[in-house]
């Protein structure tokens, strides 16, 4: 299981990253990490639309409504240009801190 102050630190690079996978609803994204996570990371809505309403205000994610065929309209949020660059960005990070740590505790971790 994923300790809690990990999965915070990743919130805004695994969004970005699930956004590239193409336009997405509030539920379809609380499924689809689960899933990525084998169960591990279970989003509900309190901890998600936050994230999406922070994302949105920073203008990497923007929002459309769009007709559903089994039921109300729903909110897809998609990643925007500068949404993109910052995944670039997280990418970049998150390669290099992954990079350390395995200088730090070398290739075999079973040893350790």
């Amino acid at each position: 299981m994923f300790s809690k102050p990990l999965v915070a630190a990743s919130l805004e690079p695994l969004m970005l990253s699930l956004l590239r996978e193409g336009d997405m609803y509030g539920y379809q994204i609380i499924q689809r990490i689960k899933a990525l996570s084998d169960g591990q990371i279970v989003w509900t809505a309190s901890k998600l639309y936050p994230l999406l309403h922070k994302l949105e205000a920073t203008g990497v994610v923007t929002a459309v409504w769009q007709p559903s065929k089994n039921g109300p309209d729903r909110k897809y949020y998609r990643l925007t240009p500068k949404g993109r660059q910052a995944l670039q960005q997280h990418q970049r990070e998150w390669s290099d801190y992954h990079a350390l740590l395995a200088k730090l505790w070398g290739p075999d971790l079973s040893a350790t």
